[in-house]
């Protein structure tokens, strides 16, 4: 609870000549109201939670901002001691198309002053402040997420934290406890899960296929818990990157979200969807396509076509949303946010302010005066670029996979198209690969039957042949210099009773990221992995 002045007299109060009236219910602050909203959610939120007070330095702080207030309370820095008076940083014009090697760039100066006047200041951003960051940011940041995501409901509220890694460390300390179980994809993002283990919790993975999560995996699991599971907590948790996601670059479809969401409400499951990777929702890959830049797109027709995350579909709100700047800006201004219900911000609020605080007053201060500088619409026109260069960039490599393999379009699963070897009469497939519909990775489930090494390690008995062969394999490929990242990263995390079954029998799982590698470079690696694979293949 904020601190209060309450004024009380010395004299007692007179004796009541009246029959007793009934004390009046107490009155709640418009915060506790709208906490009490969401108390069906209460239950989620873990012991160590539940026991975290306001910070009674931080609370003040809202006092020393009253007008007329002479602050003698605060150990406050100067900010004339603060060894700079501006900071001015050249930036891209939101409309800029970025090419691998542009020449012609257009430019725009952004500066930000330590004197007050401007949508932000260095005197502000560079000293202590409040957990939630500087003000003008959460306004214009509150005023996006309402028109790029439309909430189901309209109580939401975010906090800043710093970039995704750090929210979702938060959010598993709020609702996380020891010997709990969590729902999550059947590959998933490793550092996540870095996170809980130690914190005693095991994963459930849920199936997938080119689409993202199945719903109807995701149904059966819970539907037959208790049965299935009775030793077990059920789960109150799913963790998911439903965009692009990390490693297998698979997009759950608006119809599976809301699916999703009402399997989660029945059985009272909370939705964390840590979704980097949003605005990078790719147009369907076309083999050998001539890699243009289309013209810069509307802003709203731009939202329009992307698939609306969870958050659209909450009416209770269960969803928790990780929204970070990571990869729509720059990773290391380390700035996110949290969107989720009061209920969970208050709890969230008391945590960030005894850990990370806000985060860095430099990241808060340029990121803000850009945003301001751009405007919405042009930081949407900004997004569409760089969606549109990763669509560039995702089909040289599927062309690239084309060129160097022998890939049977006509050869469609759930985990994608059929790979082969160059000249090989298509004897033996090697992978497929579904061309991503978004994100940044395309990822490659390999068919083991017919290596000869697997063969001689299932044959010898080996424990988790797949994982064995993966490693040999991985080191083959590094010896070539090409570097791709083992699925064996990605396995969830299901205790030590299951710590070696394989993903998936007979398999094994690559990511590749086409994010970053020039074309030329990105081409040749390709070129090295199929050599390894048909040497590998090939050999007795």
């Amino acid at each position: 609870m904020s601190p209060s002045i309450d004024i009380h007299t010395s004299q007692p109060a007179p004796a009541s000549t009246h029959a007793p009236v009934k004390a009046a219910a107490p009155t709640l602050s418009a915060e506790e109201a709208l906490r009490a909203k969401f108390m069906h959610l209460e239950h989620h939120i873990n012991s160590l939670s539940r026991q975290r007070a306001p910070s009674p330095l931080k609370d003040i702080l809202q006092f020393m901002r009253l007008d007329g207030m002479i602050s003698l309370a605060g150990g406050l820095p100067h900010p004339s001691l603060f060894p700079f008076d501006s900071v001015h940083v050249s930036t891209y014009d939101s409309s800029m198309r970025m090419a691998e090697n542009p020449t012609d760039i257009a430019k725009v100066d952004v500066c930000v002053e330590k004197q007050p006047g401007h949508s932000t200041d260095l005197a502000t951003a560079l000293q202590y402040g409040p957990f939630n960051g500087i003000k003008p940011l959460m306004d214009w940041m509150t005023t996006f997420i309402e028109r790029a995501f439309h909430p189901g409901y309209p109580e939401w509220q975010i906090i800043m934290d710093s970039g995704s890694t750090d929210g979702w460390a938060k959010v598993a300390n709020l609702l996380l406890e020891d010997g709990d179980t969590m729902l999550v994809e059947q590959h998933t993002y490793p550092s996540g899960q870095a996170l809980w283990i130690p914190m005693g919790v095991t994963a459930v993975p849920i199936d997938m296929d080119l689409d993202g999560l199945i719903p109807e995996a995701l149904a059966r699991t819970l539907d037959t818990w208790e049965a299935e599971r009775p030793q077990q907590r059920k789960p109150k948790v799913l963790y998911c990157v439903p965009v692009g996601q990390n490693p297998t670059g698979s997009t759950l479809t608006a119809a599976r979200k809301q699916a999703i969401y009402d399997i989660c409400v029945r059985h009272d499951i909370v939705i964390v969807e840590d979704d980097p990777y949003y605005f990078l929702q790719l147009p369907t890959y076309r083999p050998n396509s001539k890699h243009a830049l289309p013209p810069p797109s509307d802003p709203s027709a731009f939202l329009a076509e992307l698939v609306p995350p969870f958050l659209h579909y909450d009416r209770d709100g269960r969803v928790i949303r990780l929204e970070t700047v990571s990869k729509t800006v720059a990773p290391g201004f380390r700035t996110g946010f949290i969107i989720c219900n009061p209920l969970f911000h208050e709890r969230l609020a008391r945590a960030t302010e005894v850990t990370t605080q806000a985060p860095s007053g430099w990241s808060q201060a340029i990121l803000c005066e850009l945003l301001h500088t751009w405007g919405h619409d042009g930081y949407i026109r900004w997004l569409a670029g760089i969606r549109e260069t990763y669509a560039v960039r995702r089909d040289w490599i599927c062309d690239s996979i084309a060129s160097h393999f022998d890939v049977d379009w006509d050869d469609v699963t759930a985990d994608g198209v059929a790979v082969y070897a160059q000249n090989s009469n298509r004897a033996n497939l090697l992978f497929r690969f579904v061309p991503p519909a978004a994100g940044m990775f395309v990822w490659l489930k390999l068919d083991l039957s017919s290596h000869p090494t697997y063969r001689r390690l299932c044959a010898a008995g080996a424990p988790a042949a797949e994982d064995a062969w993966a490693a040999a394999f991985w080191r083959e490929l590094v010896a070539a210099r090409v570097l791709l990242t083992p699925g064996t990263y990605y396995k969830p995390w299901q205790g030590t009773s299951v710590a070696d079954a394989p993903a998936a029998p007979g398999h094994a799982f690559f990511r590749l990221a086409f994010s970053s590698t020039p074309r030329e470079e990105l081409d040749e690696g390709i070129r090295r992995m199929a050599d390894v694979f048909s040497a590998s293949w090939a050999s007795a």
